[in-house]
């Protein structure tokens, strides 16, 4: 087996995680707040004239020029998003319920809560991650719907 049949979507992954993570532990060095992207947003729309909106809107920024930079670099990125605007939107509304119910968002909880062994973050995580799975196989499998 050579290195070059090796599939090295693994280490995406992995470089992927470790650039999140050591976003997340920046973010909290420099700043003193937790990285997750709903309470920045919610800092960016809400304090734009304080330093934390500001401090949010950058990191923002950050998060959204960061994939155009890669595409422009010709990284080669492989993303499937759905072209039915009703899908687009329930799972919006789905997922901001969702964010509000459980007080944070998956990187809020999943990322920066569970690295500090919140319980809260813990269980919040545990219960997303199983409904996504249990939501993904009822849809895709009992429902046969492939959006």
């Amino acid at each position: 087996m050579s290195f070059e049949s090796i599939d090295p979507a693994w280490m995406r992954g992995l470089g992927g995680g470790l650039l999140i993570g050591l976003s997340a532990a920046f973010f909290m060095l420099f700043n003193g707040r937790i990285a997750g992207m709903t309470g920045i947003l919610t800092s960016a729309l809400t304090r734009f004239s304080t330093r934390e909106g500001r401090e949010s809107v950058i990191f923002l920024l950050g998060a959204f020029i960061a994939p155009v930079l890669l595409l422009s670099a010709q990284f080669d990125v492989d993303i499937k998003v759905t072209s039915s605007w009703g899908a687009l939107v329930f799972g919006g509304l789905v997922v901001g319920a969702g964010v509000a119910l459980a007080n944070g968002c998956t990187s809020g909880h999943g990322v920066c809560g569970m690295s500090r062994l919140s319980w809260r973050s813990i269980a919040a995580t545990v219960t997303f991650m199983s409904t996504t799975a249990l939501s993904v196989f009822v849809v895709r499998h009992l429902l046969g719907v492939s959006l």
